[in-house]
């Protein structure tokens, strides 16, 4: 299960802010249960009542942590939460978030999605300055930077804090009595503001929104601050402008199917994505299916696009947790069966195009093949609605190092030998972006599939050949 749980990018972070709400705490809970697809490693909520900060966090998933009675004690009118998967040190309580702490100017917490590019240089010269840290994540430099800072106002030192710092970030701060959401230039991670009758939230997605009955109000601009105290909402633009890089993995497996990001919904974009790919690379079959979930939209357009008719092929389990008991006797491909089953009814002497959003170390394809073969399926394409993934992410998603990913040094022939597929197809980068109109300028980060990254970074040494094996050996 380790390994295939590691075959793909795994999930950032999701942040929440509540102002004004006489059930905030309850409400960022919410929040954050509806965005527990971005990480699912630790939770927590700060909440303030006026004179103090009350916090709570744990290790696990939201509805496991936050039991009634923990939501009770989280009193006050203000409250941010997040989810965590990390990307910056250790899975470990202390690296859980929201980070708290007590300082010159009083209690602040501070919740952040994304990753600073440069924090362990910054750390080293903190640290060089007599500063202790407790945890291993990088938003601690931003606490220490917001610590050292000047100025009457928080925002102020959180502002000047930013500006010594280079990454991706969608942050929220609490303190006694208000609280502040920055997102960086380039908006690489997305956030929203809404409105809950008089109070403001913001969200890492809009399907957040949807939970906690709220409006939605408009994306916090990249490069924005928004301070939202007794005084009602303030929008600053300290920052120089900068091109806009926002992450296009959103659309492509990321953010959920009903949330709205970055201006369009993510299930059209998905749709879209899968009829290109059937333009680009067609074949004839028998049915389509998707690998659920993140899937499924993709192969819908493929299905309607290429005139195939779709079926769910692969059933998922909805309710398999991070840890499972394994049976002594090992079952082949045993974390791939736990999570997806074939249908043989429906696999049994047909040609079958399997469509996913990504393939990533490729041993989950390969073992998702080999089970639809066994299920019968006389030949199986495998279609992938984006391109090769060539280059590990550095703004906050979890991903693999460069030699760890399979399209960074191999062919995509060869890839298809090691799946075992009849075929295999990416989208091509052009038909990444074939949801825009073509006039539309391209505001998006795809480093992850090109190897331009927008803000510079140290990268890791010279791909090795990773060891393929010949999947016709690999059975069910």
């Amino acid at each position: 299960m380790d390994s295939d749980a590691q075959d793909r990018f795994n999930e950032e972070c999701a942040v929440v802010g509540v102002y004004g709400h006489a059930e905030a705490a309850n409400l960022a809970y919410l929040a954050l249960y509806a965005l527990q697809h971005r990480g699912q490693e630790s939770s927590g909520i700060v909440s303030s009542r006026g004179d103090a900060l009350i916090t709570h966090r744990g290790l696990g998933l939201v509805a496991d942590i936050f039991r009634p009675e923990i939501i009770q004690r989280l009193v006050g009118t203000a409250a941010i939460g997040h989810n965590r998967y990390g990307t910056h040190g250790e899975s470990l309580l202390k690296n859980a978030q929201p980070l708290v702490v007590e300082y010159s100017g009083g209690a602040l917490g501070v919740a952040h999605n994304g990753n600073i590019v440069d924090a362990d240089e910054v750390r080293a010269e903190l640290e060089e300055g007599g500063a202790i840290f407790q945890s291993n994540s990088d938003t601690e430099v931003v606490i220490h930077l917001i610590a050292q800072a000047s100025g009457e106002r928080l925002v102020d030192k959180v502002i000047k804090a930013l500006r010594k710092i280079r990454g991706a970030y969608s942050m929220v701060f609490l303190s006694k009595d208000q609280l502040i959401a920055a997102r960086d230039p380039m908006g690489f991670r997305p956030l929203v503001l809404g409105r809950v009758k008089d109070a403001w939230v913001v969200v890492s997605e809009t399907c957040a929104l949807d939970l906690m009955n709220a409006e939605y109000v408009r994306e916090v601009e990249p490069g924005e601050v928004l301070v939202i105290s007794e005084d009602g909402l303030e929008s600053l633009k300290p920052f120089p402008e900068a091109p806009h890089r926002q992450c296009v993995f959103e659309y492509v497996y990321f953010a959920r199917p009903d949330s709205r990001v970055f201006g369009r919904t993510v299930y059209s974009v998905r749709h879209e994505l899968g009829r290109q790919l059937a333009r680009e690379s067609h074949v004839e079959a028998d049915l389509v299916t998707p690998v659920p979930d993140s899937g499924v939209p993709a192969a819908l357009g493929y299905a309607e696009e290429a005139g195939i008719p779709y079926q769910l092929g692969l059933i998922r389990n909805h309710y398999v947790g991070r840890t499972f008991i394994e049976p002594t006797d090992s079952i082949r491909h045993f974390g791939v069966r736990v999570k997806l089953n074939a249908m043989p009814e429906l696999m049994k002497g047909k040609r079958v195009v399997v469509v996913d959003d990504s393939l990533i170390r490729g041993t989950t394809s390969q073992k998702i093949v080999a089970m639809l073969r066994g299920a019968g399926a006389s030949e199986v394409h495998m279609r992938i609605c984006s391109p090769p993934t060539i280059s590990p992410c550095y703004y906050g998603i979890d991903t693999p190092t460069r030699e760890e990913l399979v399209g960074s040094s191999h062919s995509i022939e060869q890839i298809r030998e090691f799946i075992g597929a009849d075929s295999l197809a990416y989208l091509t980068e052009q038909g990444l972006y074939a949801f825009q109109p073509p006039d539309e300028d391209r505001n998006f980060c795809d480093a992850c599939f090109t190897a331009r990254y927008p803000i510079p970074v140290t990268e890791a040494p010279e791909p090795r050949q990773l060891h393929l094996f010949d999947a016709s050996q690999a059975k069910v």
